[in-house]
């Protein structure tokens, strides 16, 4: 269950990739806490910056992207000030990933036990291949896979049975926090229950901390305790789910939820569908981001961006269309033309 105590705080994060056309900002200063315990979902259409923000959470971002600024602080020590071999040994060890792909994430030529093993004896879990083998088959198990398949090649395993190994090598080393990256993105929707069921189940047993990084509204909804909404690098919205889905504030976490195929639509009726399309982020457009395909904007929307605060309790957002900001006031009052 979510707890008040914070395990990972993200402050101020950029991240840009160089191009030949310019420098793109695919995450723009970021921040938000992930607390013990929960699961965390982050939603957005492709290109937000979700996959850029879980990879980052890591340091794994690689040329030509990297990290301009901002600070990673996980359980209180800041990973930006760790060196390379330093941060190495946090990845796996106490942040795992699940890849969105894990046909193209596992070595073909490796075997599951191959996988597991090396990832346990290089971060010196146990001394010998024998123990660590023993563990290994133990956590396939878990997973519900028979431990006699355990020197089977990746081709040899089904898509669900892939990302059960891929949850396998996240846990083997007793990660406390887990960044699952579009993992229900190849599985059908009968694996996709089990896979969630299991991640319950994991959270509850191990005690994790999970950050489900997805655009499927209905797999955040089934399981996460809190969801944010990203648009173009940025949080647009960030609360409990049965606040942003019962109660969404920001006008495109609306029109997400308005997205979503509803089965008691009458006969006539269309599903609902954002005007425009997400910004150039080379380009991106001034104020809000959003503003361009927004229906609700105002003329200050196109001028300044909008600071990401509170709406009420654990609820925030970044938008001009409530009376609480202050910057709000003064365009009422004329102060902002």
């Amino acid at each position: 269950m979510m707890t008040n105590d914070i395990l990972y705080s993200i402050q101020g994060l950029n991240v840009e990739y160089e191009t030949r056309l310019g420098a793109v900002r695919a995450v723009d200063n970021v921040s938000f806490d992930i607390q013990k315990g929960e699961v965390l979902g982050l939603v957005g259409e492709s290109g937000c910056g979700k996959s850029t923000l879980g990879k980052a959470l890591l340091r794994m971002i690689e040329p030509p992207g990297h990290i301009t600024s901002g600070k990673l602080l996980f359980d209180g020590l800041d990973l930006m000030t760790l060196s390379d071999s330093r941060i190495r040994e946090y990845r796996g060890s106490r942040i795992g990933m699940i890849f969105q792909d894990p046909m193209t994430s596992l070595n073909p030529v490796q075997s599951i036990a191959d996988h597991l093993t090396e990832a346990m004896l290089t971060h010196g879990m146990y001394s010998g291949e024998e123990e660590a083998r023993k563990y290994a088959e133990a956590l396939i198990d878990r997973m519900g896979i028979r431990p006699e398949r355990i020197d089977d090649y990746p081709h040899q395993l089904s898509g669900g049975m892939r990302q059960r190994i891929m949850i396998s090598l996240a846990l083997a080393l007793n990660a406390d926090l887990i960044i699952a990256d579009e993992a229900t993105t190849s599985l059908d929707v009968i694996v996709e229950a089990q896979f969630l069921d299991l991640l319950r189940q994991l959270r509850d047993e191990f005690d994790l901390t999970i950050v489900l990084i997805t655009h499927n509204i209905g797999v955040v909804a089934e399981i996460a305790d809190r969801v944010a909404v990203m648009y173009a690098g940025r949080i647009a919205e960030l609360g409990t789910v049965y606040d942003v889905f019962g109660e969404a504030m920001h006008p495109y976490s609306q029109g997400l939820m308005q997205s979503v195929p509803n089965i008691v639509l009458d006969e006539g009726d269309s599903l609902y569908k954002m005007a425009g399309e997400p910004p150039n982020l080379l380009q991106p457009p001034s104020g809000c981001r959003y503003h361009p395909r927004c229906p609700q904007a105002i003329d200050i929307c196109s001028q300044v961006t909008p600071t990401f605060r509170p709406g009420k309790t654990g609820h925030y957002v970044s938008c001009w269309l409530y009376e609480e900001h202050p910057a709000m006031k003064e365009t009422q009052t004329g102060t902002i033309a």
